[in-house]
């Protein structure tokens, strides 16, 4: 007997009846759910954001058994329109196809590594594998279309051509409103070979709301002085009116109608240094904030990502992020174009409509990469179930980023314990930090080491701004009560630098928190045509990230923000635009709102809240402000607020200058207490103001006696350098000289009070024995520990440049330094000889074989002078390790600081027992492995991480 259909009517009750029970989970106002009706709007009227959205329908699919078209995820306006989706739609089929892809591609060689400009990235594969696929555009049952090199620079050298047909001149700025699409990467690399500059602008969610959408798109395309807008079919009529806005604007075309124009394509010349294209990061009102990337900003950054994760052409890149967000348009595409991945790529709305979609299309292809927003790991933690997912195979995946918004731990964890049973691997989960500023990556974590996690005590990071290690809390992702979970996100790309300051911008020693700054080869200059901002944007020739972190074992730890932008489910939402919009509203108090978010652990993103004042007291009336402020976040930032909370008048808290303290507001707004009466919210507030100065005061005094004790620092340091020098220098005995430097570093960290912890003396070689002593080299306090912890005379190995300086060489030759050339060979190579002849004499050299140091933690490669001559002279080797100095005084700054130096002395390693046990004759190869067995020692106990691997 078959099963009845349902009647329309019996559908449209059902369906409503969802809607209901969704809206009772959200806590959306009893009332408001009695009133649905089939013509209610999911968005002003129940204010469904599009992750909601997406849960909504993904019921409805289950509760009717039905699969609904990809675009009715886009077009659903109200449970009428849903309904007619629903009585449309098809039977679900039970499972997914999981037939492999057979698209194997073979490894190339090379890579232009000499290419200057993304244009010369394309003409290099182009010219050399026209034929290799590029691009497989993903489609759920048989293969999608596959764009080349060869078709990518022909079809964009066709819209190119119809640019310049339409008068676009060199510099000129192309806006690209287009979704997901063979389209969009035409139009891209069109603009550039047409020698402008493409401006990636997000594409509507829905069609019903293009005017508006396009509205709020007037503040980017002026600022940029667009040239041309190009976009769907659908949108050209529409656009038009944008002429009226926008001087700039003179063409809005689509794809099709620019390569179909005809014409000759006139190539301009481009060089590294040009804008490539601007990637705007702010809202619709105001000065936008374009960032200027240039050619030689994106492949700087695509290179330096490439070297962190070991990508090349045997690679698959599965991307569903947009290309209009740096992530998805540098990360996922350019990258995969410069190393010649193949890039199978679908629409953010098809993830949101399916996120099966995604694993699917890596096991299909053999992704061996992927990235995404924290929101769409939880998303996919809620939505898919086992029966979904059977032959899932996740096995291939290389490295799965996890960044672009704030990560949760606890998403991670479970992620990898959940998908762990269809192969992944949680090594490949990487948690990764970049911003739009720098290309988009900044700091990666080490390769195939998973997620690692930090967990600190709450209290003292919330009052003093340290990040106090405490025992694992739990697992949810705050840790737990008094405990707060951090993600590790790794170190500083290969070239670039990381520093964490504190609000006079010095920088602050580990584990504690400051303001993360920048700078490297990728990059920004700027905003354009910002002056303002791009002057706000730089300290010192580093960029402010407007990102708090703090480092630890020489990993960035990311732990809020200090710019006010909410990042939700992966868009960024600029507060002072709701909050100016909402202020206008009849009702609310103009100036007494506040937009913040806030972590959610239930959708994986930041939740939006807008608080705002009211004096309205009838359920009806803040019923009905409650729309009124939905409406106006949907037309200005394209999806409504998660809460709206209305407070009584005086309990946005401001600044006495009248700015919104949204940050206190946060706090509120958590406590449960915003919606206090007047007199309650006053007290409160007064308990916040407190509660928020305390730590501020904290922070003032902590520069201050940070201040105080540089100055006192330097005082000592002078008196101890002086009365040494002078000590050293007349000692007519060369056995006193050592005990007299011990003695004036003794004093120093006496009396600045540093604790020294000396470690492993039993290490020694018996007295009397040479060696050869190779140490790590953080800073300049370096030789002070060294001189406070070994007992016997060292001779250290300097530069020769050393020598030449009056007053540090006169007293270093008196201490028996050795100097070495380091940049005439033959130079050096017979002082290499001399050292080795005057270690087999009977003196002990210290080297320190980085041969440099910076300012970033982080042990770099050795060099093979110490272990050459140690080979030559069967002498034995002693690791040494410091930890603490590069925390006390940093290269490039003069501000010394509070710290805790500890000086470990490893087992020293018998040369000639070495060569016999592992048969070395080889004096090179002896030479080699004493360096890699001393380096292994030194990266143990100096407590930085691994920045260079020797070769």
């Amino acid at each position: 007997m078959s099963t009845p259909i349902p009647s329309a009517e019996q559908s449209a009750a059902q369906l409503l009846e969802l809607v209901r029970r969704l809206g009772g989970e959200l806590k959306i106002r009893p009332s408001r759910l009695q009133a649905l009706q089939l013509d209610s709007h999911f968005d002003r009227d129940l204010g469904l954001d599009s992750l909601t959205r997406m849960e909504l329908l993904a019921r409805v699919e289950a509760g009717f058994g039905v699969r609904l078209a990809e675009a009715v995820y886009a077009n659903v306006e109200t449970p009428r329109d849903l309904l007619r989706a629903v009585l449309a739609a098809h039977s679900a089929g039970t499972g997914q196809a999981v037939e492999v892809s057979h698209v194997r591609l073979e490894h190339t060689q090379s890579a232009p590594d000499d290419a200057r400009t993304l244009l010369e990235v394309l003409d290099w594969h182009a010219e050399r594998h026209p034929d290799r696929p590029h691009i497989q555009c993903y489609q759920d049952e048989g293969d999608g279309e596959a764009i080349t090199y060869g078709q990518l620079r022909r079809r964009a050298e066709a819209v190119a051509a119809g640019l310049q047909r339409q008068g676009l001149r060199p510099r000129q700025a192309v806006a690209i409103m287009l979704p997901t699409s063979p389209e969009y990467f035409y139009a891209f690399f069109g603009a550039l070979l047409a020698g402008g500059v493409p401006v990636p602008i997000y594409p509507p969610a829905r069609p019903s709301h293009l005017e508006d959408h396009l509205l709020r798109h007037r503040a980017i395309l002026d600022n940029c002085q667009a040239a041309v807008l190009v976009t769907l079919p659908e949108a050209i009529k529409v656009a038009r009116l944008l002429k009226s806005h926008v001087a700039s604007l003179g063409v809005i075309a689509t794809v099709d109608e620019l390569a179909q124009s005809g014409g000759s394509l006139v190539r301009h010349k481009v060089e590294a240094g040009d804008i490539a294209f601007l990637q705007y990061t702010s809202g619709s009102t105001g000065t936008p904030k374009g960032v200027m990337l240039t050619h030689a900003n994106l492949l700087a950054n695509v290179r330096a990502m490439g070297e962190a994760t070991g990508a090349d052409s045997s690679d698959v890149f599965v991307s569903w992020l947009p290309l209009y967000h740096d992530m998805g348009l540098i990360g996922a595409w350019l990258g995969s174009l410069y190393h010649a991945m193949l890039m199978v790529n679908f629409s953010p709305l098809a993830f949101l409509a399916r996120p099966s979609r995604w694993l699917w299309a890596i096991h299909r292809y053999g992704g061996t990469l992927t990235a995404a927003p924290n929101f769409a790991y939880e998303l996919c933690l809620k939505r898919l179930k086992d029966e979904s997912l059977q032959g899932l195979d996740l096995s291939r995946l290389r490295l799965m980023f996890n960044g672009a918004e704030p990560v949760n731990p606890d998403t991670l964890e479970r992620f990898c314990e959940y998908f762990g049973r269809f192969g992944f691997s949680r090594t490949a989960m990487t948690p990764v930090y970049g911003l739009a500023e720098n290309s988009v990556g900044l700091s990666f974590p080490p390769l195939r080491r998973g997620p690692l996690f930090d967990c600190v005590d709450r209290g003292a990071l919330a009052s003093s701004g340290r990040a106090v290690p405490s025992p694992a809390g739990g697992r949810g992702g705050e840790g737990g009560g008094d405990t707060i979970r951090f993600p590790a996100c790794g170190m500083a790309l290969p070239g670039h630098e990381i520093r964490i300051v504190d609000a006079a911008g010095r920088e602050v020693p580990e584990r504690e928190q400051g303001s993360l700054e920048f700078r490297g080869p990728s990059a920004t200059s700027g905003y354009y045509r910002n002056p303002e901002a791009t002057r706000a944007l730089f300290r010192d020739g580093w960029i402010k990230s407007g990102d708090l972190a703090y480092m630890a074992g020489g990993e960035v730890y990311i732990t809020g923000r200090v710019k006010d932008v909410i990042i939700h489910a992966g868009r960024n939402i600029y507060p002072h635009e709701l909050e100016g919009a909402v202020g206008q509203l009849p009702g609310i108090r103009a100036g007494c709102v506040a937009v913040f978010g806030c972590s959610d652990a239930a959708s994986g993103t930041e939740k939006l809240v807008v608080m705002a004042e009211s004096r309205e007291s009838e359920p009806d009336a803040r019923e009905a402000l409650c729309l009124q402020v939905n409406e106006a976040a949907v037309e200005l930032v394209g999806m409504p607020p998660d809460e709206v909370v209305l407070v009584p008048p005086h309990t946005v808290l401001k600044t006495s200058s009248g700015k919104i303290r949204r940050a206190a507001c946060r706090e509120l707004y958590e406590s449960g207490l915003a919606l206090a009466g007047p007199r309650s919210a006053k007290a409160q507030m007064l308990r916040l103001m407190l509660a928020a100065g305390l730590p501020q005061l904290s922070r003032w005094l902590r520069q201050l006696g940070a201040a105080t004790f540089a100055a006192y620092a330097w005082l000592v340091l002078l008196f101890a350098a002086l009365s040494g020098w002078l000590a050293v220098v007349l000692c007519p005995l060369a056995r006193w000289r050592w005990p007299l430097l011990r003695l004036a570093a003794k004093a120093v960290v006496g009396l600045t009070a540093t604790p020294v912890s000396v470690r492993g003396l039993e290490n020694l070689p018996p007295q009397g024995r040479p060696a050869i002593y190779v140490c790590n080299h953080a800073s300049y306090l370096d030789g002070l520990a060294l001189a406070c912890a070994m007992p016997r005379p060292l001779a250290f190995v300097a530069k020769v440049e050393l020598s030449k300086q009056w007053l540090a060489g006169l007293f270093l030759r008196r201490i028996g330094t050795e100097f070495v050339e380091r940049f005439d060979r033959q130079q050096g190579l017979g002082d290499a000889r001399r050292l080795a002849e005057s270690a087999r004499q009977g003196r002990s050299l210290l080297y320190f074989p980085e041969g440099t140091f910076t300012r970033a933690a982080g042990l770099l490669p050795f060099r093979m002078g110490a272990f050459q001559a140690a080979a030559q002279g069967g002498l034995p080797v002693v690791p040494v390790a410091i930890k603490g100095t590069r925390d006390m005084l940093r290269d490039g700054t003069w501000f010394p600081r509070r710290g805790t130096l500890t000086v470990t002395v490893g087992e020293s390693i018998d040369t000639p027992a070495l060569r016999e046990r592992e048969g070395l004759a080889d004096e090179w190869q002896l030479a080699l492995r004493l360096r890699d067995l001393s380096r292994e020692q030194v990266l143990r106990h100096c407590g930085e991480p691994d920045t260079g691997q020797e070769g």
